[in-house]
């Protein structure tokens, strides 16, 4: 089966906002549905940190998506209506310019000679490459953790473009907790003797590092009822019978390791170190002198911003922050806080949840009913 991962390269000598230049750039994308007769039903979507441009399946490669049960054909996001947009963010490893791409002059991986990236720089790239696809107008950007910090930084710099915003799980900025654990996970990577400062191509880099960064990102991305739920303290069936008194016992312990050793085999070292910096940098001021003149620039007719309580990497605090800024500014949003006890990852896998509000927004029916199992605050006034 063929892939459905297209490349554009999209600009020569590329600068960067803190320094730098790339001497070119590509982006990797997929896109599913079609453009309509008007040409205003295009969603542009943004990923998280890790994931790949492959958001859905497609008659192109029909592996399942990172979100599969939310984009195609009678779908919350519905490929029947729309032209449906999803980029792999500059940096990344999954087929767009990054710290793993070879240096088109000295013919060697970029590693640690990747200039300093900013989200600012992700949201610019990829409206270069709307732009060669001859897309003047959005109908939705849309983005979740990483790719929300990306989805407001559009909407603020290319303003007249955007028409809705959804962010997910995401922030105007990261909180003093989401920098301390991105701190220590890039610590790790670098403490492996494979990191080599960051020139270990074309060997396998820090196995170790990325592995433990990993584990220690996925005990940030759930919650701990979650954990208790899911494994309690159930054993392995069939435990290890090592010397080792601190080998791997318990199913949780099981599960970390097996999710944790996939991940190494597909990512990047540098590009994670790269990606995870970006998000800790980004903050919404640097648009305007405030935050409030920062999100003045938005002109998007609706705004939906979503918040999962459990969520401790972007605590639910900083989504109503957003939304009640939005209000301020007299902007038609709504705010919907989910009880679900997946934590950060829930808008990946809390299917029953986040499927009837993305289907709601994007039906134009944001009426709230009885049967609404979750907060949800509507803000729509004039202006």
């Amino acid at each position: 089966m063929s892939n459905a991962t297209r490349y554009l390269r999209i600009a020569d000598d590329f600068p960067l906002k803190r320094g730098g230049s790339l001497p070119e750039v590509q982006l990797a994308f997929e896109t599913w549905g079609a453009r309509n007769e008007q040409d205003n039903n295009t969603i542009l979507l943004f990923t998280g940190l890790s994931p790949s441009a492959h958001a859905a399946s497609s008659t192109e490669d029909g592996a399942p998506g990172w979100w599969e049960w939310m984009i195609g054909p009678g779908r919350p996001i519905d490929t029947d209506i729309y032209h449906v947009i999803c980029i792999n963010s500059l940096g990344s490893c999954f087929g767009s310019t990054g710290p793993a791409s070879i240096h088109p002059v000295s013919g060697r991986p970029y590693g640690p000679d990747f200039p300093e990236l900013s989200i600012e720089d992700i949201a610019r790239s990829a409206h270069q490459l709307v732009s060669l696809l001859g897309i003047e107008a959005l109908h939705t950007v849309i983005g979740a953790s990483l790719g929300g910090m990306t989805a407001l930084a559009y909407s603020i710099e290319h303003a007249d473009q955007v028409d809705r915003l959804v962010s997910i799980c995401s922030a105007m900025r990261a909180d003093p907790m989401a920098i301390a654990v991105r701190s220590l996970q890039r610590e790790i990577i670098r403490s492996d003797p494979a990191w080599q400062d960051g020139h270990y191509y074309p060997q396998a880099g820090p196995v170790t590092g990325m592995r433990l960064a990993r584990k220690l990102g996925l005990i940030s991305y759930r919650s701990g009822q979650e954990w208790m739920q899911r494994f309690g303290r159930e054993r392995l069936a069939d435990v290890r019978h090592s010397r080792d008194m601190f080998d791997i016992e318990f199913q949780v312990e099981s599960y970390l390791d097996s999710n944790a050793r996939k991940f190494v085999a597909r990512f990047d070292a540098n590009s994670y170190l790269y990606l995870s910096r970006a998000m800790d940098w980004f903050d919404i001021a640097d648009f305007g002198e405030t935050d409030q003149a920062a999100l003045a620039r938005i002109r998007a007719r609706r705004a939906l911003v979503i918040g999962v309580e459990s969520d401790s990497l972007f605590p639910i605090h900083q989504q109503r922050a957003l939304a009640d800024l939005l209000c301020e500014l007299g902007r038609d949003v709504e705010f919907v806080a989910m009880p679900s006890i997946q934590g950060h990852d829930a808008f990946l896998v809390d299917r029953d949840r986040f499927s009837p509000v993305l289907r709601r927004f994007f039906a134009d029916d944001i009426l709230v009913t009885e049967q609404d199992r979750f907060e949800v605050r509507e803000c729509a006034t004039s202006g």
